[in-house]
Formats: structure tokens, sequence, C-alpha cells
């Protein structure tokens, strides 16, 4: 809806006040970061902030990573979630930046640092605007997106969205200029089942074939035929990736293995055919190894919901970003089949994660998620900050 005019002066002039300790925020945690379910110091460092803004940190009962905190406005009422993810990639940097990763092997190099100090700057901007709504705003740091089985479900069995309205999310865009931000209305990122194939064998010598059965050619059977069935027996009109990214077993040139692991993922657009593809591969799998007298296990690591953004929280955040910033900074966020355990949070409450633009190629920000020289333009924590706090204000203003 439209809300007065001095609200968005308001949110925007706080934002910019906050933002050089954003910054401070943001360097700190991305020459500190820890990898999935090891995000020990980083919970640290999230709640002493937290805790010095105002926020209320609330305990956890089992997950050992990872904070919820709680700001409530000036009277009961709803609540209203904004989400961040914590951890890290295994990843070697060599961005150049003078606040690089002090720990080898170890880098920020999807944003998650940038995620955090915009939510750490909704707090920030939250704490001082108490006056402007009721009810409650739940911040949820949550670990180990980068990994299955992912932190979504486990903070979800901590009470992160107990009596939610609705719920919020960004991710970084290297692909999109500072300033801007990308949304998109329902299926927006795939569907996920990461699965481990055992292929069980019978080893032997490699000059007696025919005395084993030999996993390494019954799994290399399974992998040919398994990409057939995207080709060949799911329609061509829906999207959809079945892909081995390791195969692991054998000791020796001249051993024939008795144990393979194939371990792969499977993504698709359709809830539909998420729910098909497993089957499919077991069946598959499992006509090749009778054929070939092996047998085989199917392990499946994670599954991940489609990620679909609702229309009416779409229609909210947009309407707030071109009151605080103008028309024509709102672009459409591409379908991608890359996995997101947001989605699980989308799956139980209304909600939306937009892409907050970080390409500044003058800074050279504009490498891919995941590079070793990813970098990301500061200046757009004004803008994820800002959005943040003025969708919260329109959910939650005094006046609902």
């Amino acid at each position: 809806m439209k809300q007065p005019r001095d609200t968005f002066d308001e949110i925007r002039k706080i934002a910019g006040q906050i933002h050089p300790e954003q910054v401070r925020w943001r360097r700190h945690l991305h020459a500190h970061p820890e990898l999935s379910t090891q995000e020990f110091e980083t919970t640290a460092f999230l709640t002493k902030q937290l805790r010095t803004l105002g926020a209320r940190v609330v305990p956890l009962r089992k997950m050992k990573t990872g904070v919820i905190a709680e700001l409530t406005g000036h009277c009961p009422g709803p609540v209203v979630a904004i989400r961040s993810d914590i951890d890290a990639l295994p990843i070697c940097e060599k961005s150049g930046v003078p606040f690089a990763s002090k720990i080898t092997g170890r880098m920020h190099a999807c944003g998650h640092d940038m995620h955090m100090a915009t939510v750490l700057g909704a707090v920030a901007v939250l704490s001082q605007m108490r006056e402007r709504f009721s009810g409650t705003v739940r911040f949820i740091f949550q670990p180990a997106e980068e990994v299955p089985p992912g932190g979504a479900r486990p903070m979800i069995a901590e009470g992160a969205l107990k009596n939610v309205k609705v719920i919020f999310g960004l991710h970084v865009d290297p692909t999109l200029a500072t300033g801007k931000i990308s949304l998109r209305d329902g299926v927006t990122m795939a569907s996920v089942c990461d699965f481990d194939l055992i292929i069980h064998g019978s080893g032997g010598h490699a000059a007696r074939p025919h005395t084993t059965v030999d996993s390494i050619t019954c799994a290399a059977e399974v992998v040919d035929s398994i990409q057939k069935i995207v080709s060949r027996e799911i329609d061509p009109i829906l999207p959809a990736a079945i892909t081995f990214g390791r195969i692991e077993g054998g000791t020796a040139r001249n051993v024939i293995a008795d144990r393979v692991t194939l371990t792969g993922t499977a993504r698709s657009l359709s809830p539909e055919l998420a729910r098909r593809l497993p089957a499919l591969i077991r069946r598959t799998t499992a006509g090749i190894c009778k054929a070939r007298g092996a047998k085989f296990e199917m392990k499946e690591i994670a599954r991940y919901p489609v990620l679909s953004n609702h229309a009416r929280v779409n229609r909210l955040l947009a309407s707030n970003y071109e009151q605080l910033f103008g028309p024509g900074k709102i672009e459409t966020t591409p379908v991608v089949l890359g996995g997101e355990d947001f989605a699980c949070y989308l799956e139980k409450v209304p909600g939306s994660m937009f892409r907050l633009g970080v390409m500044n190629k003058k800074i050279k920000a504009d490498k891919p998620w995941h590079s070793d020289r990813f970098i990301a333009d500061e200046q757009a924590l004004i803008f994820g900050t800002s959005l943040f706090c003025a969708a919260v204000v329109d959910v939650l203003g005094k006046d609902r």
C-alpha cells in the first residue's frame, strides 16, 4: 500500500547513517568465513551485534550454529520474518580485496556475508523505527544453505516460522547492477534431489572378468542410461537435469572393483516431476544391475522443493522499492535450475526471495557466484536494507 512519504525518507536516512557500520560488519564476516554447520564464530559475532542493536536472541534447542532474533514494535501484533544464510564455501579466495578471507580454503563467494550485513542493517534501522510498526520482526540467520540437507528445515523445527505472517529473503546477483532488484512470481528455482547410488558387484583379477561382477562397467551403463531419462522420458517442455558430479570406486588397474559410488543431483521446475525423478532413477538402475548380476542401493541425501514466490508478496516488495528509489529499477528474475532451501520456508508461509543487484564493473564486481574472484558492491547494502525495512513497516504498520 502507499505509505506516508516520511516513512521512506526516514528509512533512507537511517540506512545511509548506518551504512559505514554495515560495511565493517560485512568485511569482518568476509574475512572470517566458516563452512556449513561450522559457523561458530559467525554465530557468536551475529549474536553480539544483535544484542547490541536491541534485538532479543531466541535460544535454540538443538542447533549449534545459526541465530533467531526478534525485534518488537510499539504494541503486539503479527510476526514478519526476514532470513539470511550465513555459511561460506570451500574456495581459496583470489579477489585481491584488502579484507579477503584470512582462512585458507574458505571464502564467502556466494554473497552470504552481504546477506548477513543487509539483514543486520535492517535490525539497526527498524530498532530506531519501532513507533512505525506493531508486532514482531523475526530475523533468521540460517546455517548450512550450501550443503544438503540444508539448515532451513532444522531452523523451522526450532520455531523460526511460528506465527509468521510473511517471510522475506534475498540473494545478491552479480549480473544485476547495483541499485536494481529483480522479482519473479511463482516458480523461480528448481526442486533438488541429491542422491548417492552405490553399485555392488563382485571383485577379482582384471585378467579373469568372467569370475566377477564388474561394478565399474555396470556404473558406466547406469550413468549413460540415466541421462536418457531426461532426453526420452520427460516432456521436452519441462526443464529437468540429472547430473553426476563424482564417481568413486576401485583400488588398482588390475583389480576389478566390487563397489562404485555415484554422487548425483536431480533437478526440476515441476513439483510433480520432482516426485517422479527419484523413482525413474531407481527403476533404471535396478534394471541394469539385474541384467549384470549386480545390486545397488540409493541414498537420498536431501530434497528441496521448488522455490515459488508469492505474487502478492512480490507486489508489496515492488511497490515499496519504487516508492523508495523510483521507477525503472525492477527487473524479472530468470528461472534457473539452481536450488535454494529458502523454498522450505515458502512451503509453509507466503513470502518471496528477491535478487539484489551488486554488479559494479568499475570495481570488478561482475564475477559469477562461487568464483574465487567474486566481489560485491557494498553500496548495495543500502538498497537491500531499505527494502526489507519498508516491506516490514508496510505489513506491520501501526494502523493495521
